[in-house]
């Protein structure tokens, strides 16, 4: 009952002191029947109240997401189904969508009372500019009685998710060089004659193709192992984004960590599309969820943008290598690396060796804040040739696939002379 009261809403209020203040006047000036008036309209927001608070509303809401995955500045739609589960009817419903802000404004809604069992549905669109993971949700409801005069709140707290991954630019295709395997171009020796390597196992893990799973080794040990090597018609790609802190500059979306990872997706969806599988690695190391996906182009990739989605500035001043020191790796490596220095050429040189091929995409961090200082010492693609890169600059205005067009034209280059060499 305090609550209902608590709840009163204008129009309520508004009653209740009308007939209040009808019932005091009309005592004053002695009119009997003019306080039957003052009485009625007093006690019919307090009688609304009282049968709001006893009534024991319940409500459901249904949230769909639709699609659930989308690039960033591409609208998704949301649409909400709210239905009345209980024997009493409701007033009018006032609805808010609580939202972070890079989806927009909060909407609102007004939807008719419900009866038993009676259904309303809403719909509106979410827009991102900014790639990430969003919960939509909670929601807030407001209900009133059919005489609007007293107003209670209820709290769906239930939420939805929806993923904005970065954009993507279609790429040309360039020579990327042999990269079957990991192992060249040729198929790998150890498979070719059936050596101990080839039963080399590992536990599964989601995205491994299931025509690997060994099941000898699986039956012993009681649950799934597969082969560490891959097959040999599967070509191999790691894609490396440098995301350190101390690599970027910038803020929000004009940083050069946003260059550097829709560079990344970029190219690991050019990559899957011409038949590589690929797997992405950051500067934390790599990621199960990413690792070596053997799927059609487009569903393999979902994994790897959702991980790109989400990839915030690491603050280590190193980036993680024991994930090349597990055996099976190798073959085509692509890097997205901002600002590097002395420190980095170590690391820069055992990645290098670890590859069969290795490309690599500068970004010119200084051009995205060109109001600081620049990096003393020689840029990213000086250090990434003396280590044995191919590379290319990027800056905030220059075009991903013309840089990738150059980077085709050097690795051409690399191969014509290795040939001539030979």
């Amino acid at each position: 009952m305090r609550e209902a009261l608590g709840a009163l809403t204008v129009r309520g209020r508004a009653f209740l002191a009308a007939g209040i203040t009808t019932v005091v006047a009309a005592i004053v000036v002695g009119h009997s029947s003019v306080v039957r008036i003052g009485v009625l309209v007093a006690v019919l927001p307090l009688l609304t109240a009282w049968w709001v608070g006893r009534s024991r509303y319940r409500l459901s809401l249904v949230r769909t997401v639709s699609p659930q995955l989308v690039v960033a500045g591409q609208p998704a739609t949301v649409e909400l189904t709210v239905s009345n589960e209980s024997r009493t009817p409701t007033g009018v419903l006032l609805l808010e969508e609580r939202l972070p802000y890079v989806l927009g404004t909060r909407p609102r809604f007004v939807l008719e009372g419900l009866g038993h069992g009676w259904r309303r549905h809403a719909t509106y669109q979410v827009r991102s500019e900014l790639r990430g993971q969003f919960d939509i949700g909670p929601m807030s409801v407001r209900v009133t009685d059919p005489f609007g005069l007293v107003e209670l709140g209820r709290t769906f707290h239930a939420t939805a998710r929806l993923t904005v991954t970065p954009r993507t630019i279609s790429l040309p295709s360039i020579p990327l060089g042999g990269a079957w395997t990991g192992s060249g171009d040729n198929r790998p020796r150890a498979f070719a004659t059936g050596s101990a390597e080839d039963v080399t196992v590992r536990e599964y893990r989601r995205g491994d193709d299931l025509r690997r799973v060994h099941w000898r080794s699986s039956a012993r040990v009681g649950e799934l192992m597969v082969r560490r090597e891959e097959q040999p018609w599967q070509s191999r790609a790691t894609v490396f984004l440098d995301n350190r802190g101390t690599s970027h500059r910038g803020q929000g979306a004009a940083s050069s960590l946003e260059g550097a990872v829709s560079a990344a997706a970029s190219i690991a969806v050019h990559l899957a599309h011409h038949g590589y599988t690929v797997r992405l690695v950051t500067a934390s190391g790599d990621s199960r969820e990413t690792e070596w996906h053997s799927h059609t182009a487009e569903a393999g990739t979902i994994p790897l943008l959702e991980s790109l989605a989400v990839v915030q500035l690491d603050h280590s001043p190193a980036p993680d290598t024991q994930w090349l020191a597990e055996p099976g790796h190798g073959g085509l490596t692509i890097g997205v690396f901002g600002g590097l220095g002395e420190t980095d050429l170590p690391f820069l040189r055992r990645l290098q060796h670890h590859a069969s091929s290795s490309l690599a995409i500068a970004l010119d961090v200084d051009a995205w804040a060109p109001h600081l200082p620049a990096q003393p010492g020689p840029g990213a693609a000086a250090h990434l040739t003396s280590t044995g890169w191919r590379s290319v600059t990027v800056g905030p205005r220059d075009r991903l696939d013309t840089a990738w067009q150059e980077l085709g034209l050097l690795q051409s280059r690399a191969t014509a002379s290795a040939g001539a060499a030979r």
